[in-house]
């Protein structure tokens, strides 16, 4: 049996007909830019993140950058985050003229790991009239920037605790976690601004690119929302910004399915239980392990498995999907050759990329399909 790693238009099937009125509606009045849809949109995704405000952008990597203009980061300031994630996250850091400083993550939940965060602080970094300083280097810490990586959130507990120690914002890098909670509050609530893709395989996705940004204040909301549209209202600038507008149509199709999303996540949390009871006498996986304060929405379910490659390609053979999130770390990257990181530095997240492996765990996938799944694993590591 054939089965997907994602099919969206299983999803897209029970709402076709909303989605297609979205579409009529815009061609009627010809609001394809902001407008009512896009500011319903962002009062609902505010109320449903338990924020003050939410302002909608083009994507998520536009969101973490016009996040770190809006908290004032300059040329080669430093920005923590961590190497084993997606990469826009430090993508992003270097378009916005900052530099990635990495920590290591936590081998169970991939997240940051928060005593590295807080022992990396401590030991390289002082409190001066600049603000924090990295010792050796002199270079300005700008903020921290969690991830909250396949769908749970990191220890918010502790990374605000540290940064609030060394009064450091932090942007919480939100792309695969839209509705996901760390104790009762969730994701893009806990930080100085959360960031947001709706890229079409996410959870809550648009039928394009789309992005959302989360705040708690005010004067950040509305210098975002001036930084999106090249930094000013109308024809009056007070600084750069850029063109980073999300247009009604997709705004339109994302209220659609924001109705949807806690019965898409019901889906996928129950796809992710059969796993775990069944992949339970599997020595060579480890199911994903989730922090007993989280709630996780399984953007991803990501085993840490033996013989990884040789799984992949034999899952592949049976025409079952399966991906790597993320092969390649991205203090191993090329294009961050210059930051003089290397191979061994972050042995963690290096372990996981070499370890780490996603099935399909979307709310449409059949139980068939999932028994498909199971067994051809078992059948694995049973040779």
């Amino acid at each position: 049996m054939q089965v997907p790693l994602l099919d969206i238009n299983r999803q897209h099937a029970g709402i076709e007909k909303e989605l297609k009125q979205v579409f009529a509606d815009a061609l009627s009045n010809s609001r394809f830019i902001k407008g009512p849809e896009m500011e319903a949109l962002e009062k609902e995704f505010a109320e449903y993140s338990g924020t003050a405000d939410a302002i909608g952008c083009a994507s998520g990597t536009d969101a973490l950058i016009l996040a770190l203009q809006a908290i004032g980061l300059k040329r080669d300031e430093l920005v923590i985050t961590v190497p084993f994630t997606f990469f826009a996250t430090a993508g992003a850091i270097v378009r916005a003229g900052g530099i990635p400083a990495f920590i290591d993550i936590l081998p169970d939940t991939f997240n940051m790991n928060p005593d590295l965060l807080a022992e990396w602080l401590n030991t390289n970094c002082a409190i001066t009239s600049r603000g924090v300083v990295h010792r050796e280097t002199r270079k300005r810490v700008a903020a921290i920037m969690p991830v909250h990586i396949f769908g749970q959130i990191c220890n918010m507990d502790s990374i605000n605790a540290t940064a609030s120690t060394w009064d450091l914002p932090v942007i919480e890098d939100a792309a695969q976690a839209a509705g996901a909670k760390w104790r009762n509050s969730r994701a893009g609530s806990m930080g100085t601004i959360g960031c947001f893709s709706f890229f079409p395989s996410k959870n809550l996705g648009a039928l394009g690119d789309g992005g959302m940004l989360t705040t708690n204040s005010t004067e950040l909301a509305e210098r975002l929302r001036s930084l999106r549209e090249h930094g000013g209202k109308g024809y009056l600038h007070s600084e750069v910004g850029t063109n980073s507008r999300l247009d009604a149509i997709q705004a339109g199709f994302l209220r659609v399915k924001l109705r949807k999303l806690e019965e898409w996540h019901a889906g996928r949390r129950a796809n992710a239980e059969r796993y775990r009871q069944a992949f339970a006498d599997v020595d060579q996986v480890q199911t994903p392990v989730i922090d007993p304060r989280a709630w996780s929405i399984y953007n991803q379910y990501t085993l840490l498995a033996q013989n990884r490659d040789e799984l992949l390609s034999f899952l592949r053979g049976k025409q079952i999907g399966c991906a790597v999130y993320y092969p390649l770390t991205l203090h191993l990257q090329k294009c961050f050759a210059d930051l003089c990181y290397s191979k061994g530095d972050f042995k963690v997240s290096e372990n996981c990329s070499g370890k780490v492996i996603s099935l399909p765990v979307f709310g449409e996938l059949t139980k068939e399909e999932q028994d498909e799944v199971i067994a051809a694993v078992k059948e694995f590591y049973q040779r």
